[in-house]
């Protein structure tokens, strides 16, 4: 199942109110020379497509998730450093995290998940992307 993704690309789903989730989103398209992501909020019809077929409870998981066709989804701070890693130097360094134990990594992620609306807010919609940018969202 690719949900509407090429086999070649791969999905950031993210929280589309989330204002430190669109900067993240904003950051990675700013990065992403290969045009390698594509993006939909989790709110979308595909984002709840695939939470439902992969049976991902968003009270657990909420805030970015990583699909990629063939392989399945990733999510929490593998999904994170997956994606930073993706984007080149110097963001590949992130992947000496991956030598600390998701457990770990994914208690620190889950802290800041859980803070993010406090620490830097929420939109009243989902992100609009830009003319140029329409060919990578997935609605």
């Amino acid at each position: 199942m690719y949900f509407g993704v090429p086999k070649h690309k791969k999905l950031i789903l993210f929280d589309g109110v989330c204002n430190l989730c669109n900067s993240s989103v904003q950051y990675v398209i700013k990065r992403d020379k290969k045009a390698q992501f594509m993006y939909a909020a989790l709110e979308s019809s595909v984002g709840t497509d695939i939470l439902k077929h992969y049976n991902i409870d968003t009270t657990k998981i909420d805030s970015i998730l990583l699909y990629i066709p063939e392989k399945g989804v990733e999510y929490k701070s593998t999904a994170a450093l997956k994606v930073a890693v993706s984007l080149g130097f110097p963001e590949k360094l992130m992947a000496i995290f991956f030598i600390i134990p998701a457990f770990i990594r994914n208690w620190v992620y889950d802290f800041i998940a859980k803070n993010r609306y406090k620490w830097y807010g929420k939109k009243e919609s989902c992100m609009i992307p830009t003319a140029e940018l329409k060919s990578r969202f997935l609605e």
